[in-house]
């Protein structure tokens, strides 16, 4: 919290580098539990990150990301799998199929549809 302070007296409340403390401070709530207090500063994080970088640059689909895992976390499957898909596009147009981050993402997103007993669709994203 102090270096979310920090960053927003320093650089501003719109600055992607607040964007980043209140990514880190919302993964540490989520990793604790406190999924309640995580998801308003992953949105707060994710809105900035689509209006200072754009909606189709690699940190706001690790934004998008980060509410597909709290989305997963807390059960909320269908809403998860929309997070990974959204995060999935943007990788592969900004960084293209093959980058270890759309494939480390493709994994993920996989073993959520396997965990959804959606296999067809899982093996579909095995083959990039």
């Amino acid at each position: 919290m102090r270096a979310l302070a920090i960053r927003e007296q320093q650089v501003g409340p719109q600055h992607p580098d607040t964007a980043s403390s209140l990514n880190n401070l919302a993964a540490l709530y989520s990793n604790q539990g406190k999924y309640e207090q995580a998801e308003p500063l992953y949105q707060r994080a994710l809105a900035i990150r689509e209006r200072q970088l754009r909606p189709q640059h690699p940190d706001t689909a690790n934004s998008v990301w980060w509410l597909a895992t709290l989305s997963e976390r807390q059960q909320q499957y269908e809403q998860a799998a929309s997070f990974y898909q959204q995060a999935l596009s943007i990788f592969e147009h900004a960084l293209g199929p093959q980058h270890p981050r759309t494939q480390n993402l493709r994994a993920n997103y996989a073993h959520l549809l396997r965990t959804m007993g959606r296999d067809a669709e899982a093996a579909a994203l095995d083959q990039p």
